[in-house]
């Protein structure tokens, strides 16, 4: 997959100030080297906060399956803010700003995205940062809220496209015994239906 960097939010008319998210893309695609997974890198178009992603093809164990099943299947994912998305590609109004990627020739393109965003406690957002100069009420900093730049989240999904790798590695899941998986593009997040048994770790 070829790496690409898109920018497409102008950050004038969205009203942000200046700030180390001046001079970084909105959206970056590109293989990791060591997984061989593909990821994303897509900012919020109006809160301003970055947001990363790893996709899973068909023959992941984890395809298909909504990021809170996943913590209810009892696997400790560690990500900046927790696992928060999870569905296939959105690929919004153009190739820039959808939560979709551009495979390469013989790639999958059918992926199921796992994601998480810089949106949390202690994080800082460029609206953040617009709304406190107007004195928006209930808006207010901590000493220790900082903005996650990009090159942090990249490193965010590279540590989670690791943990997915070694998953993938160490468990057994037949057709039989995986979780049932989602049909369509939606991520249901309702009420837990699958068991960490349907999963048998290897060595």
């Amino acid at each position: 997959m070829e790496t690409r960097l898109y920018t497409t939010v102008d950050r004038k008319a969205v009203g942000w100030s200046a700030g180390p998210w001046d001079g970084e893309p909105d959206k970056m695609q590109w293989l990791d080297k060591r997984t061989e997974l593909p990821c994303l890198i897509v900012r919020h178009p109006t809160m301003g906060q970055l947001c990363g992603y790893v996709g899973l093809d068909a023959t992941h164990p984890l395809h298909g399956i909504g990021y809170s099943d996943i913590y209810d299947l009892g696997l400790e994912i560690e990500v900046h803010g927790g696992l928060t998305y999870a569905n296939f590609c959105d690929p919004g109004e153009t190739e820039g700003k959808g939560i979709c990627h551009v495979p390469g020739l013989g790639e999958p393109d059918h992926v199921w995205w796992l994601g998480f965003d810089c949106h949390h406690a202690n994080d800082l957002s460029p609206s953040d940062m617009k709304y406190l100069k107007l004195d928006y009420p209930f808006r207010y900093l901590h000493l220790e809220d900082t903005y996650k730049p990009i090159a942090y989240v990249q490193e965010e999904c590279r540590k989670l496209a690791y943990q997915l790798r070694m998953f993938a590695k160490n468990v057994r899941c037949s057709d039989e015994t995986c979780p049932s998986r989602q049909s369509s593009g939606k991520s249901a997040q309702s009420e837990p239906k699958h068991k960490s048994s349907a999963f048998t770790l290897l060595g």
